[in-house]
């Protein structure tokens, strides 16, 4: 079986990784991967690199980066994603392609498919994220799609509503939780020799993309975020910086000029699948509102203080504490840490053979 990948930022192709590598071992299956999106931009790391390194074929490199942040910079780009996409999609001769997600360019890329009959499998497909034009993107890739790998029940159903029947969803859980079972995280020395940050210190992991349905607010929702860690003592600060989502570029600079002036903060572009995750490891508690901080972080647990409206619709587990974007009440929910159980298990997502589970189900679907 021939399969196309797609991969546009950091966060899907981490998701991705134990899929890919699972069926890249199985001589059944000939895998290569489309990268697009912020992989190919200097600006958001150029991620490209740690595919190539990570030994995956890249067939196609296509730019899909928007020129800027404004909603009409992000609306071109996804009218030129489509555009290029066509000349892709009239070359491949896969049987199957493999999307994973809701970004904007994700869903260009599944829509200019479309036209051509192609069969995709979405990973990630029926959850809820009020707060951010993804949910149309993600539903709408799903209406597309002819297999869907959800990560729970709840999200199956929400699938099957949606396309009005159950026909090709699959709850596999979250390959995620595949990568925190099976990987080797590095230990705080080893962190601290590869990236120069030490997380002996109580660190708070800070993941903040804006909201891109109420975009207007972003400044607002930075500005508070930023003014209340400043009267935080006690921990070190490690952002990583957001999407390229509406608004991003002004977000990113807050955060830059924010750390520039605190010795106590840090900003990352990207640490990588297993730097990611071993910062996750060992900081005290995640902040922002990343979907990381419902699936990854439930693994372990830690807590999250999940800012605004973002992910709102998402599974609500225990160890997550849901905060309005204002500086008072993000200072009660820091404070609110000491109070935290981190011995409740959580098994939400599955039990870590969400790649296993995926490729014994493509190995049994008929290829036309």
């Amino acid at each position: 079986m021939k399969i196309t990948v797609l991969t546009s930022s950091r966060a899907d192709y981490s998701i991705y990784l134990p899929l890919l590598k699972e069926l890249q071992s199985d001589d059944f299956f000939e895998i290569s991967l489309i990268v697009f999106g912020t992989h190919l931009s200097n600006d958001f790391g150029l991620t490209l690199n740690n595919i190539i390194k990570d030994g995956f074929v890249v067939s196609t490199k296509v730019n899909t980066m928007p020129l800027g942040d404004a909603p009409f910079d992000i609306s071109l780009s996804m009218g030129s994603t489509i555009e290029k996409f066509s000349e892709v999609w009239i070359k491949d001769q896969s049987d199957l392609i493999i999307a994973l997600g809701d970004r904007f360019e994700m869903f260009a890329a599944c829509m200019a498919a479309f036209p051509f009959g192609k069969r995709i499998a979405h990973i990630h497909g029926g959850e809820t994220t009020l707060g951010a034009i993804d949910d149309a993107l993600r539903h709408s890739i799903s209406l597309v799609a002819h297999i869907h790998f959800v990560t729970t029940n709840e999200y199956a159903k929400k699938v099957e509503n949606l396309r009005g029947h159950n026909y090709g969803i699959f709850n596999v859980g979250a390959l995620s939780i595949d990568n925190l079972t099976h990987l080797n995280l590095l230990s705080i020395d080893e962190f601290k020799h590869q990236f120069n940050i030490d997380l002996s210190i109580p660190s708070v992991l800070i993941t903040f993309h804006p909201e891109t349905v109420a975009f207007e607010k972003n400044e607002q929702y930075i500005n508070e975020i930023l003014e209340a860690l400043s009267e935080v003592r006690g921990y070190q600060f490690i952002f990583t910086m957001p999407n390229a989502d509406t608004m991003g570029n002004l977000v990113r600079k807050k955060i830059r000029d924010y750390v520039t002036q605190n010795t106590n903060a840090i900003a990352v572009e990207s640490f990588g699948t297993i730097g990611y995750l071993s910062c996750m490891k060992h900081s005290a508690f995640l902040l922002g509102n990343t979907s990381s901080g419902f699936v990854e972080a439930s693994f372990f647990p830690k807590y999250v203080i999940n800012l605004g409206e973002r992910q709102s619709g998402r599974i609500l587990t225990n160890n997550i504490h849901q905060c309005e974007i204002v500086k008072d009440k993000i200072l009660s929910a820091i404070h609110a840490f000491q109070y935290f159980n981190d011995q409740q298990k959580i098994e939400v997502y599955g039990n870590g053979t969400s790649a296993k589970q995926i490729k014994a189900i493509l190995k049994n679907i008929p290829i036309e």
